[in-house]
């Protein structure tokens, strides 16, 4: 299976190509960048000389759909759409790495993210990618709208405790912190070491725009949530914590197992019921997504870690494609 990355020199495409360099069944036909257009992949990113020495291609769709099977698009939002359009008509399967196919509601689209959503019948057809949760639908799919990363770590906890009816959709609180890699890879001086180090701090509060994203996906379970989500920046790379509180007339038992029953054929979901407080550490450089519980009383805390990148990006991405192409979803991956 020849596979393509457009916009392959970001984070998240880094990551990316990392993963499909040493997967048994893909093949990268193409890398694409404009800004790095004819320099060799591993001259970028000198981690992976002799490992991806591929030569970088500029904005050529047409020569890349004729040598690719699928491609993921490491695009910002907005931008997406076209090329997911394009590739989408030519038979390509297609990972979208941007908002642009996430949210099913057009106006929610356009007024959550300021722009027209150009391709209204498309945005019907992809489907939502978290495997652990919808591995049905992307099995049969074309196109995938690759979560967020702050809605993987809520999303993930929530939805099976939703829809077993453990936990009440009322006042949910999610309180996030994530990595500076979440900014993607650009200049821009509130994301510069200096402005970042010894600091901790919210922001998009009451406006960040994966919250509509969370609550409209929660709303597949057949319960009505809105999730006070506050996300915060940390000094650090990579990783995000979510700390998740919300309220429960059923013990920690009851919860565990709830939660343990829907992912135990997920490999990449690990739960946590005895004690242990999951942490970024824990997860970095992996695909794992760690879910610790805590009850006390009709309190319940969930405490969610992933790498942003990685199970919040990239590797899920791999997943998705994996199950799109037919393969065990994490293929490649663990």
């Amino acid at each position: 299976m020849k596979v393509s990355v457009i916009g392959a020199t970001g984070y998240t495409g880094y990551e990316l190509v990392k993963i499909l360099a040493n997967h048994p069944e893909f093949e990268i036909a193409a890398l694409v960048s404009e800004t790095y257009a004819d320099k060799m992949f591993s001259d970028v990113y000198p981690r992976l000389r002799s490992i991806c020495d591929v030569v970088i291609t500029g904005r050529d769709y047409d020569a890349v759909a004729e040598i690719s099977d699928a491609v993921f698009l490491c695009l910002p939002h907005a931008a997406a759409q076209d090329a997911a359009a394009f590739f989408y008509e030519k038979g390509l399967k297609v990972v979208d790495f941007s908002a642009d196919f996430r949210l099913k509601d057009k106006k929610l689209y356009e007024a959550t993210y300021k722009v027209d959503h150009t391709y209204p019948d498309l945005l019907r057809k992809a489907v939502y990618g978290l495997p652990e949760i919808f591995e049905v639908d992307i099995k049969k799919a074309e196109l995938v709208a690759n979560p967020g990363c702050y809605p993987t770590s809520v999303i993930t906890p929530l939805y099976p405790l939703l829809k077993a009816g453990l936990i009440s959709p009322e006042g949910i609180i999610a309180d996030s912190k994530s990595g500076v890699t979440g900014a993607g890879r650009k200049a821009d001086i509130a994301y510069s070491f200096c402005e970042c180090n010894e600091d901790f701090r919210p922001y998009a509060i009451f406006s960040h725009r994966h919250n509509p994203e969370i609550n409209e996906v929660l709303k597949e379970t057949g319960k009505e949530t809105n999730v006070l989500f506050t996300p915060h920046l940390i000094p650090a790379s990579k990783g995000i914590e979510s700390t998740i509180y919300t309220k429960t007339t059923a013990g920690l038992a009851e919860i565990s197992a709830c939660l343990k029953d829907f992912y135990r054929e997920r490999r990449c979901v690990r739960i946590y019921d005895n004690g242990h407080i999951p942490s970024t550490a824990d997860v970095t450089d992996t695909n794992f997504i760690d879910i610790g519980l805590f009850v006390k009383g009709e309190r319940l805390i969930i405490v969610s870690c992933i790498d942003n990148l990685i199970k919040g990006s990239s590797g899920m991405a791999v997943q998705n494609m994996n199950l799109m192409c037919g393969f065990d979803d994490t293929l490649g991956i663990l």
